[in-house]
């Protein structure tokens, strides 16, 4: 989940070490104990951040085609870059903008400001929230969104993209907790530090996973 890198990849790169084992036990493997190990990472980051008084979500929302028919994944990230909730539907109007919200919210709490680009779905479900006197909309604040996308681009084109919605959904969601949990930020901060945090990811990997 963490790679780029297509099953038949990790098949190869276990036979180089010994390991003999087909393409599909690796996909049984994420399939069991991928959705359980995010689990875990989402439940610790949201006891983490729900105390957070400068709490700031950027929402975003991108195309993903599933058998040639157009989806969106709508996404929301906070002021640190991490996917926070990432949610599948077949439109974009304000019917799905309000699940999205209603989902996010319930689970990770109220923000103090809520960015978005200028999809009129975002006004429209956020009034009906009663929670529009947060929404901040700017050319570039919502970088922090659409930089998010990146490495989901990068793991769907390794899957050669999806087959139905509901994968898509299961896959998207562990994706983001995995992808938030090894991602340290490495251009903001210096070499040492860097490692620092690496160390503490992998320690508190390895007791997730024990």
């Amino acid at each position: 989940m963490r790679f780029p890198l297509s099953l038949r990849n990790v098949e190869d790169l276990l036979f180089e070490r010994g390991i003999d084992i087909c393409h599909e036990t690796v996909r049984l493997w994420w399939n069991r104990f991928g959705p359980m190990f995010a689990s875990d990472i989402r439940r610790q980051r949201i006891s983490r951040m729900k105390g957070f008084r400068h709490w700031r979500w950027h929402l975003d929302e991108i195309f993903v085609k599933i058998n040639g028919e157009r989806h969106y994944l709508w996404r929301a990230v906070d002021h640190e870059g991490e996917v926070l909730e990432s949610f599948v539907t077949k439109k974009r109007d304000k019917a799905a903008a309000l699940q999205f919200l209603k989902k996010a919210l319930k689970r990770h709490g109220k923000a103090e400001a809520i960015i978005t680009d200028g999809l009129r779905s975002y006004p429209a479900a956020m009034r009906e929230l009663g929670n529009l006197d947060r929404r901040e909309m700017g050319r570039w604040l919502n970088n922090r969104a659409e930089n998010s996308h990146l490495p989901f681009r990068r793991r769907e084109r390794a899957m050669l993209r999806f087959r139905q919605m509901k994968s898509l959904q299961k896959f998207a969601s562990v994706h983001a907790s995995l992808h938030n949990h090894f991602n340290s930020e490495r251009h903001l901060v210096d070499r040492q530090t860097y490692k620092e945090r690496r160390s503490a990811a992998l320690v508190e990997w390895q007791n997730l996973v024990a």
